[in-house]
Parts: structure tokens; sequence; C-alpha cells
């Protein structure tokens, strides 16, 4: 398969690789060195570094700065769009101004509601959904136009990607939504991070037998455990996250001291036993707050050295 963006990740996928991508938060503050550190601790490792967009509706520097300064560090920045705080207008600006920068990778999400974070009456915008987004950024690819029908001059040139939860309730409308991303236009999934294999195995297969798999590169989203109460914390307050019992018990028997060492090895694991997973394309390491472990995870688990691509 012929990437169709100069996107790095794309061309990593379409050569049959296994991508790996991570991502980094923005500070609650200018300083951009936050970025910049967190960046070099990871940049040998992955193919791509999201950046997140106000996430969990918490205020912070804008996804599209810092992944201007990924780019001007010669990495390859994924930014993320969410459609909560802006409009439609808004939205095709900042795909503009990322596309002037030479950014090649973006992620179409609603975004978290504004309640879970620390302006909780702030107005929600949602002009358009994700899907909607996805479809705006092809538009604007494929067709060089504007939403309003204008035309483009040097449109952006965006691989385009979604996320997807195969774990939210209810189960059964998982799949069919995935369908709906991919006739969007969507090119890529990152998904939620994953701890219930046999569920997310079932949510795979039931996609490979709409013939989805073929359509759509499906990055697997790991996070590792820091300790016994975040794995607690991930199971019984964070909603369509499903951690197996089997895996709390594992953390909480687990010496305290030794707890994140296993929380890594446990990370690792569900990377091998999911390189073989027919339908999975790469993944997602999302050590939130812990980037200082991706390097660890992703040599550990056999992905390392990095492939090239022209």
């Amino acid at each position: 398969m012929k990437a169709k963006t100069p996107s790095k990740l794309e061309k990593i996928l379409a050569a049959g690789h296994l991508a790996v991508t991570s991502e980094c938060g923005p500070p609650r503050g200018s300083d951009m060195e936050v970025i910049t550190e967190k960046a070099n601790l990871i940049k040998d490792y992955v193919d791509a570094i999201n950046i997140t967009d106000n996430q969990t509706s918490v205020t912070r520097m804008s996804s599209l700065a810092a992944c201007i300064q990924l780019k001007l560090m010669g990495l390859e920045p994924v930014l993320q769009m969410v459609t909560r705080d802006r409009n439609r207008i808004a939205l095709q600006s900042d795909i503009l101004g990322a596309a002037s920068f030479d950014i090649h990778n973006v992620l179409c999400l609603s975004g978290d509601h504004q309640s879970f974070g620390d302006c909780p009456t702030g107005q929600n915008v949602h002009d358009i959904d994700s899907m909607q987004l996805i479809q705006t950024v092809r538009m604007m690819r494929d067709q060089g136009k504007f939403l309003g029908g204008d035309d483009i001059k040097r449109p952006p040139k965006m691989f385009v990607g979604a996320a997807a939860n195969p774990f939210a309730d209810p189960f059964e409308i998982r799949v069919p939504r995935l369908a709906k991303k991919i006739a969007a236009g969507v090119e890529f999934i990152q998904t939620q991070c994953i701890y219930n294999m046999e569920k997310f195995e079932l949510w795979l297969k039931m996609a490979g037998d709409r013939g989805l798999l073929e359509k759509v590169y499906i990055l697997a989203g790991v996070t590792p455990f820091k300790s016994a109460g975040m794995a607690k914390y991930m199971k019984n307050r964070v909603p369509g996250i499903e951690v197996p019992d089997e895996l709390v018990k594992r953390m909480a028997d687990t010496p305290k001291e030794k707890q994140p060492e296993e929380g890594v090895k446990i990370c690792i694991e569900q990377i091998q036993h999911l390189k073989e997973v027919e339908g999975v394309r790469g993944f997602h390491v999302m050590a939130i707050e812990w980037e200082e472990m991706v390097p660890e995870i992703v040599e550990k688990s056999g992905l390392y050295p990095r492939p090239s691509v022209e």
C-alpha cells in the first residue's frame, strides 16, 4: 500500500511495519521546555508523538503550539483536535495553521465533557462532531475545498486519525461506530488503553468479519500501571476502561517498591501478545506523565530500533 501523504507515520504503516506512537501532555503554563524534555525522552523510540488537546477538559498550552515545537525539533507530531472547544471556522483555521508548518498527522476527537475539568461552567461548542471533523479534513485535503465550498490555496496534506474505545457501553455499537468513522474517511485509529485482551480481540474479530481491518490501521493503546492504586482507580473510576481482576490482584500482590516495575512488565507482555493478533498494525504507548519508561517498554517488547522510511 502506498502512502497518500508526506506523513512518516503513514509511510511506516504502508510499508507493513508495526508503528509506535506515544503522547505528551502540554504544560499548564507557557514553558515549552516541558514539551522538549518529554519529547527528547521518547523521540528515538517512536514514529510520531501525539500532543493532547486540553485533555480531561483542563486548560493547557495549545496542542498546535506544542506540535509546532516538535516539528522545529525535527520530530513527527500528531495534532490532536477536539470539537468541544471550537466551531468549524476555528477548526479549519487551525488545520491550515498546522499545515503551514508541514504537520502531517491529525487525530479527530470529540473531547471530554467540560464538567471533568477546571472550567466546568465553560460552554460546549460541538458545532461539528468528531466524525464530521474527519470528513472536514478529508474534504480539505482531497478536494482542496473549505466546508463553505471555496477553494484552498495549498491544501493540507494530513494523515487522518481518530480514537476508538472497544470497551465503552453498549459494546454492540462499538464496531458499527468504527465503520462510521471509516466511512467518514478515517485512515488510522488509536484505541483506548487495553487491559481486557479477550474483549479487544473479540472487537477486532467483529471488525474483521465486516471487512473493516483492510480499510484502516489499528494502533492498540497500552498504558503501564505505576502502582496497585492506579490499577484499582482505572478499574473502578475511569469510564470505558476494563481492568481484569487478575491484573489488579497481580499489582496488589507485588511489594509496593516493585509495583512500577511490575506495571511496566505487564505492559510489555501485553504488547508482545498483541503483536501476534491479526489486525493490530501498531501501538500507542500512553505512559501518562511517565514518559521516561517509554524507551524500556518499546525496547523490551521488541519494537526497537524503529524502521526508517524515505
